[in-house]
């Protein structure tokens, strides 16, 4: 049984082992992508690298055999650069968008495109849930947001982009109807939040900090909660009734509301900070207009605030909303207000607070005539649908299902749970880095379960390995020669033909968004 030294810890495994099975058994976690336990080790992706030490080599953890008296490095800066960089080969070359242009540039990062693929298939719960996970207040949203989403929205490249206001005003209106469907809380932490601000940001911040586990109570000066969607936006815009609804359900998730405070006449901060483990003021725009700093009491010094994570100069008090920025849409307060609960949530647990992340994504930026229409030729050829009731009635649910399966869905179905992507974002790799002539976009629809995109496969082999050992009738293969190999069936068949038993492995083998489900 050979003996090897990992990053100067010993370990013995057995014959035949790799160099990755050494390491999983000392608890190194060596990323992978066209390892799967079972398969032949293709070596193909390059990002398990490791360096034997004593012969100065870089080699595939997957594929090389353990041998007595190794000595090998897994986490060294050179290592993670040469991980990277096959990385970014990889990216160079990935003609796809990890999240829809919609999703980006919404400010509150709703994944929008699932949240059509919901709708689509004939499920508005899951669809509002969705919307409401991202926007908190989806129904009230839903009438007054300008849509920044449908500004981004691929489709209107072709003809028009996708009214994605008024669906997620529609799912989440008709679960107002039936009752809000309230998310799994985390188990209680013990630990109490006092926000001051009932407004869109202080609302949801709340939802979030509760999601989390924490205990929230909500001091607002004003006698009802609602903040500027109360008491600036008319009742004919913005029904009452819908925005009691929404702050309803946040109440139902345990927020508790105390009106008609003002802090430094009612209640004062210092006491606040003596009764709470933190503190978020979530209020309205300061009245000197310097988002820079706070002052909810009339006492200086002015309080400091760091914009990028709403920390202030006082430990335990964070600031977000109009308070720190000054803000023309009620979803961009939405989207401050949860990534103020993030920093609330990660102090009360003891960690670094640190500035949110954009979340990796690749960019399959304009797209040629050819690629618009593959994209287009797997949604449905409708033109934009317009409420018969007009604007003020919204869809009905027969308009949203129609409107719905207009969506390109170009972004990842398998986002989530792609290895690309996490590799990637763990280790900082740039899409952007190696410049070149990118695959075309394409897509196979014909599978009635999965969506192929060849253009995102590294060629691993996985699936081939999969399918065979499923017994599929007909398999898959290797296509083409050198740069131009792809997968797929033999005989130039579909993929419905070639996946008729393993389709559901094959998709989580894959590591990339090459196969993915249809509906997720």
């Amino acid at each position: 049984m050979p003996k090897l030294v990992i990053d100067n810890r010993e370990v013995e495994v057995a014959a035949g082992a790799t160099i990755l099975d050494a390491a999983r058994k000392l608890g190194i976690g060596i990323p992978t992508l066209c390892h799967l336990d079972g398969c032949t080790p293709s070596t193909s992706c390059m990002v398990c690298v490791v360096k034997l030490k004593n012969l100065g080599r870089v080699v595939p953890s997957c594929g090389t055999r353990a041998e007595d008296g190794m000595q090998i490095e897994s986490e060294t800066d050179e290592i993670r650069d040469a991980r990277r960089a096959a990385l970014e080969l990889l990216l160079s070359d990935h003609p796809g968008d990890c999240l829809g242009p919609c999703q980006l540039v919404c400010p509150a990062h709703m994944d929008i495109p699932r949240m059509l693929r919901q709708i689509a298939a004939g499920h508005p719960a899951d669809a509002a849930a969705t919307a409401r996970d991202a926007l908190v207040l989806p129904a009230t949203l839903g009438r007054i947001c300008p849509a920044p989403c449908e500004k981004g929205c691929r489709r209107a490249q072709h003809d028009v982009g996708l009214a994605i206001r008024l669906c997620h005003r529609h799912v989440a209106d008709a679960e107002l109807a039936s009752g809000v469907r309230l998310p799994t809380c985390k188990p209680a932490t013990g630990k109490r939040v006092a926000l001051i601000g009932a407004g869109p940001a202080g609302l949801a911040a709340a939802w979030h900090l509760l999601g989390e586990g924490h205990a929230c109570t909500v001091f607002d000066a004003h006698p009802e909660p609602g903040g500027m969607l109360r008491y600036s936006i008319p009742a004919e815009t913005l029904p009452r009734d819908v925005l009691d609804a929404e702050i309803a359900a946040i109440a139902r998730l345990g927020a508790e509301f105390r009106m008609g405070m003002r802090i430094g006449r009612d209640i004062h901060l210092a006491d606040l900070q003596k009764e709470f483990d933190a503190v978020l003021v979530a209020s309205g725009a300061p009245k000197d207009g310097h988002a820079a700093t706070i002052s909810p009491e009339p006492s200086p010094p002015p309080i400091e605030v760091d914009r990028r994570t709403w920390q202030t100069s006082v430990r335990g008090l964070f600031a977000g909303g109009e308070v720190v920025h000054k803000h023309r849409m009620a979803v961009r307060a939405v989207a401050d207000g949860a990534a103020a609960a993030r920093s609330v949530s990660l102090y009360l647990a003891g960690l670094p607070i640190t500035e949110p992340q954009r979340p990796f994504s690749t960019r399959l930026y304009m797209t040629t005539h050819e690629e618009m229409a593959r994209l287009v030729a797997g949604a449905s050829a409708a033109m934009r649908i317009d409420p018969t009731g007009g604007e003020a009635a919204g869809f009905t649910p027969d308009e949203a299902r129609r409107e719905a399966p207009r969506c390109l869905h170009c972004d990842c179905r398998k986002a989530d749970v792609c290895r690309l992507r996490q590799v990637s974002a763990a280790l900082g790799a740039s899409p952007s880095r190696y410049h070149g002539t990118r695959r075309p976009f394409e897509q196979d629809l014909r599978h009635a379960r999965i969506v192929y995109e060849p253009g995102k496969c590294i060629v691993c082999g996985l699936c081939l390995q999969v399918a065979e050992r499923a017994g599929e009738p007909l398999g898959l293969a290797l296509l083409g020669r050198g740069f131009n190999v792809r997968v797929g069936a033999p005989l130039a068949d579909s993929m419905a033909d070639g996946l008729r038993i393993s389709a559901a492995e094959c998709v989580r083998a894959c590591p990339t968004g090459a196969l993915a489900f249809k509906d997720e």
